[in-house]
């Protein structure tokens, strides 16, 4: 994980109004969002190993999902890119059963936390310069 400097840190808008500029970029609600705090997430390779994480905290209101009806206000965190490593192959520890293939359809990363190379270090700055301009904040 490494962390990028930005302007949209400590930044407090509505959550609708980042969400919708958000997700026109491709952005996506992190799926380990919380009521009080979550993460926007952006892919930057095809294999989806290697992604921008835009933070957030929610500072009034309450964040119900990825719905146009929260009255949430949220504070940007530092943005930081991050990859993960997934194993190409079977989950030779994967157990057969139905409510195993209905929730478990993903495997672990291999590691949640891998290097980064500086190609997408500088991948992620553009991607995150992109979205300043986008959101007009300076």
């Amino acid at each position: 994980m490494i962390p990028i400097k930005s302007v949209l840190t400590n930044y407090e808008e509505p959550f609708n109004e980042v969400s919708q500029q958000l997700h026109q970029l491709e952005f996506t609600l992190g799926g380990n969002w919380s009521y009080d705090h979550g993460y926007f997430d952006r892919y930057l390779d095809e294999a989806h190993q290697v992604w921008l994480r835009i933070p957030f905290e929610v500072t009034h209101g309450t964040l119900d999902g990825d719905t146009p009806a929260t009255d949430a206000i949220i504070c940007i965190g530092t943005p930081f890119v991050l990859k993960h490593v997934y194993n190409d192959g079977l989950d030779n520890e994967a157990q057969l059963n139905v409510t195993g293939a209905l929730i478990n359809q993903f495997q672990e990363p291999i590691d949640k936390d891998a290097p980064v190379e500086d190609k997408w270090v500088a991948v992620a700055k553009d991607m995150l310069d992109h979205v300043e301009r986008a959101w007009k904040v300076n």
